[in-house]
């Protein structure tokens, strides 16, 4: 197919969209690919909506090699089937509901695995139905907090989402791995470098997840790697916890004076000053500090929570979100610490918390806080700490809660070595969902001894337009965007750099001659520059290009290749044979 760019629509930019965080937003707008239509939402332009369809036709051609069908929903659903799961309230603000004209709720879809649920028990009942897996590709909504970073976090995006059903968990095992390796094809074939992580499976629900995610310095998710293998999410890193210690020669617990500490590291300070222990200095790792939250319900209930962790450490908040998901949890105010006098602001000890004390307020404890650790924490008393403090003989917290930042250096919580932290972008995220919606939506199947009994499922997701962005963010450089052939545009970018009647006229029967043999070819033959030609050649970053120029007297014609910055000249005869060759490697 032959596109010319005077009948294109298309209009590069030479300046960055005012609110393009990273390079792959502000490329993809100033190349003419999107453009913004509201914060979050966004249009695709022919240039774009090519590179969207390309990467859809790739995860269609891996989810038919598994034997995956395609079906698709409506992206306006009833919100019977949602509150039948309770995800109608656990999904909070993020879902965009709505009423129609007789008052009946409905929602835009963030994802369907309710519908593909009630699909398959209305269409299937019988053991011999099954494994199925079945998949859309279609347009979700997520009303997000703080859209950004152009189509990486919108609230409309093309999502790729299928769903496996098996009669048992070994059915269950089997699909999964069916469909993560046809994850890991789809990744490899769009052309990043990307990772294998685990993951929460958070208010989806499941055994087992994973996430794909694209390495990037720019990525909104951290994630850890072992020399040994290990890899995971920072949310679904768990820390092993130490052995229970012996107490018995730890001295009675002692409250001491500790005037003007505002931060652990003057605590530290003052408690070397005035209280110097004989066999080491004391340091951050040794005392306890108790941040207090207000968690709110998806419902809007609310209650307190504490949660103690070594001094040395800070509370990761997004840790914390996925630990307490569905629900949020919110800083103490001023308000809420009147509400709880028992408890000193700055000087909040174990000893005051717990759901048997005065306070009643909730207290877990990062893995750490084992039975026989001894700690520094407050006396809950302004200027006085409690020292030689025991975990299991002078306290009892409630329970655990794995939410204190990772850091660079930590042990891999399967003994493999160090942890490296790294950025991403999550691209796909596989879960064993189980039986969770097939049991609260009642889809039963007839087994081999005609027993009615619960299917179980698989969710499987790939983010097809946040894949355009990610791979952009991957392959731009500092003049524009740089596609891989497996998802490009255009397979060539012929460019006429010159006013004579015969550069034209060669540069047009090159072009015509390459879409004839079946390339998709661009071909720049506006009446502008040669430079603005260059220019719009890099920014929209076709992977090919042919300049037929003032070389063309000498009977030669330049090849430029976008990601290597190649350039050749080669014989007017021969540039269409070696372009072909190119481009079909």
């Amino acid at each position: 197919m032959l596109t010319r760019m005077s009948e294109f629509f298309v209009r590069t930019l030479r300046e960055d969209p005012a609110d393009a965080e990273v390079p792959s937003h502000r490329w993809l707008v100033r190349a003419g690919y999107i453009r913004r239509t509201a914060p979050g939402i966004y249009t695709w332009l022919p240039l774009g909506l090519r590179v969207l369809r390309r990467i859809e036709a790739i995860a269609r051609e891996e989810m038919a090699a598994i034997g995956s069908q395609e079906v698709h929903f409506p992206a306006l659903l009833p919100s019977e089937p949602y509150k039948q799961t309770n995800r109608w309230v656990e999904y909070g603000d993020n879902l965009f509901r709505l009423k129609d004209r007789k008052g009946a709720d409905l929602l835009l879809g963030p994802t369907h695995e309710e519908m593909f649920t009630l699909l398959v028990k209305d269409m299937y009942s019988s053991y011999k139905d099954l494994p199925l897996s079945i998949y859309q590709i279609q347009n979700k909504y997520r009303d997000e907090a703080r859209p950004r970073a152009g189509i990486l976090r919108g609230r409309e995006f093309v999502m790729k989402d299928s769903y496996s059903f098996d009669i048992d968990d070994e059915g269950l095992a089997a699909s999964y791995e069916k469909h993560r390796a046809a994850y890991i094809r789809i990744f490899d074939r769009l052309g990043f470098d990307y990772a294998i992580v685990r993951a929460m499976s958070g208010p989806m629900g499941g055994s087992r997840s994973e996430e794909f995610l694209a390495v990037a310095e720019n990525g909104e998710d951290t994630f850890v790697r072992s020399p040994g293998g290990y890899a995971a999410n920072v949310e679904a890193v768990r820390v092993a916890a130490p052995e229970p210690l012996d107490f018995s020669d730890v001295p009675q617990a002692q409250v001491r004076e500790t005037p003007d500490v505002p931060s652990i590291d003057a605590l530290v300070q003052l408690s070397n000053e005035r209280y110097p222990r004989e066999d080491r200095a004391w340091q951050g790792d040794d005392t306890l500090k108790n941040i207090l939250f207000k968690v709110i319900e998806p419902d809007g209930t609310t209650h307190p929570l504490a949660i103690g962790l070594p001094g040395d450490r800070e509370i990761d908040e997004k840790r914390l979100e996925a630990a307490l998901e569905p629900a949020e949890a919110v800083p103490f105010t001023d308000e809420d610490f009147a509400a709880h006098p028992h408890l000193v602001k700055g000087y909040i000890g174990p000893r005051a918390l717990g759901e048997t004390s005065e306070s009643k307020v909730r207290y877990l404890v990062d893995p750490r806080v084992v039975t026989g650790t001894v700690w520094i924490s407050g006396a809950d008393e302004a200027g006085r700490h409690v020292y030689d403090l025991v975990a299991g003989r002078d306290f009892t917290p409630d329970g655990v809660i794995d939410v204190a930042e990772v850091r660079e250096g930590d042990p891999a919580p399967d003994g493999s070595g160090p942890l490296t932290l790294a950025r991403g972008i999550e691209m796909g995220h596989i879960f064993m969902l189980g039986r969770k919606y097939a049991e609260s939506l009642g889809l039963k199947v007839l087994d081999q001894n005609g027993k009615l009994v619960t299917v179980t499922m698989g969710s499987y997701g790939v983010g097809i337009s946040r894949a355009v962005a990610a791979v952009a963010e991957y392959t731009c450089d500092d003049k524009g965007l740089a596609w891989p052939r497996s998802v490009a545009p255009f397979d060539v970018h012929v460019l006429a750099t010159g006013k004579g009647d015969d550069i034209r006229t060669e540069a047009t029967r090159i072009a015509t001659e390459l879409s004839e043999a079946g390339l998709e070819v661009l071909f720049d033959d506006r009446k502008a520059s040669p430079g603005v030609k260059f220019a719009d050649a890099e920014i929209l970053g076709m992977p090919t290009s042919v300049v037929v120029g003032r070389g063309l007297k000498d009977g030669l014609v330049e090849i430029r290749d976008r990601r290597s910055s190649e350039r050749r000249d080669v014989a007017v005869a021969d540039v269409v044979a070696q372009v072909l060759d190119e481009v079909r490697g």
